[in-house]
C-alpha cells in the first residue's frame, strides 16, 4: 500500500471490528507481541509503525509529531476503517488522543498507556537517562526488541522525536477529548510518573484508571495477562472502574 506516495507496511491480524495498535518512541509493532493473540481473538489487529521507525525508519526525515494523527487518518481512510478502537503507548498514546479530537466520530474508545500528555520538564539528555532506568527496569525479555527497534531508527531520530515530545502543548488536546477513555499506567514509571498519569485522569473527564503495581513504562508487556482483560473488558462496556490490580 501507498500512502502520500510512500510505501507503507503494517500488518494485520484476526477477525472482527478494527482495532489499532500504535508504539511509543523508538519503537514498532513489535512491542505489542505480548497482547495481539489475546487481542486478535475479539478483533482484527491492525499494528503500524510510525514514519521513522520499525519498517518505516525509511521516512525518518518527515516525522513530526504533530502530523502523525493527520497520517494515522489519511492511512485509516485507505483502508476504509470508519469506526476503531485506538491503544497508544506512550508517544503514541498522544498520538491517538489527536485522532481522537481530529476525528471524534471514528474513534469508539480510546486506551492510553503510559502516555505523555502533561508537561513533564526534562531535557532531552535527561529524557535519555530516564528512558534507560525504565528499560532497565522493566522486564528482561523486552531489552532485546527495544535494543532492535533503537538501532533500527537511530539515536538522530530518536533524539529529534524526543525533542518534539518535550515542547509538546497537548492541553488543548487533552481537554477536547470525548471518547471513553481507559488509561492503562505502570506505577513504577520511570520515564512517564505514574503522577503525570493521575493528572491525565484528572484532566480527561469520565476517564477510567488502571494501575498496574510494579510495572514500569512498558506495562502492556510487564503484565500481559491483566492488560489484555482490562481493555477487553472496557470495549465490551463491563464496568472495571478505577482499578488497582496486583502482580
Amino acid at each position: 500500500m501507498t500512502l502520500d506516495g510512500e510505501q507503507m507496511h503494517y500488518s494485520v491480524v484476526g477477525q472482527g471490528e478494527p482495532l489499532v495498535l500504535v508504539h511509543g518512541l523508538s519503537g514498532s509493532w513489535r512491542w505489542w507481541l505480548r497482547n495481539v493473540p489475546t487481542l486478535a481473538q475479539h478483533y482484527r489487529v491492525y499494528l503500524v509503525d510510525l514514519p521513522g521507525f520499525g519498517s518505516m525508519r525509511h521516512l525518518s526525515k518527515k516525522f513530526d509529531l504533530l502530523r502523525c494523527a493527520a497520517w494515522l487518518d489519511m492511512w485509516m481512510k485507505e483502508l476504509g476503517l470508519e469506526e476503531v478502537r485506538l491503544v497508544g503507548h506512550s508517544m503514541g498514546g498522544y498520538i491517538c488522543m489527536e485522532l481522537a479530537t481530529l476525528r471524534p466520530e471514528k474513534v469508539k474508545h480510546l486506551v492510553l498507556v503510559d502516555s505523555i500528555g502533561i508537561p513533564f520538564g526534562p531535557m532531552v539528555n535527561q529524557l535519555e537517562a530516564m528512558a534507560m532506568r525504565s528499560i532497565y527496569r522493566t522486564t528482561p525479555a523486552f531489552w532485546p526488541y527495544m535494543a532492535y527497534d533503537y538501532l533500527r531508527a537511530g539515536r538522530l531520530m530518536v533524539r529529534r522525536a524526543a525533542e518534539q515530545i518535550i515542547a509538546l502543548d497537548a492541553a488543548s488536546v487533552i481537554s477536547s477529548v470525548v471518547a471513553p477513555t481507559l488509561l492503562v499506567w505502570g506505577d513504577q514509571d520511570d520515564l512517564v510518573p505514574f503522577s503525570l498519569g493521575q493528572q491525565l485522569h484528572a484532566n480527561l473527564a469520565g476517564s477510567r484508571l488502571l494501575i498496574l503495581e510494579g510495572s514500569n513504562h512498558f506495562s502492556m508487556f510487564d503484565q500481559p495477562q491483566v492488560f489484555n482483560s482490562a481493555i477487553l473488558a472496557f470495549f465490551q462496556g463491563q464496568e472495571i472502574g478505577d482499578l488497582y490490580a496486583l502482580t
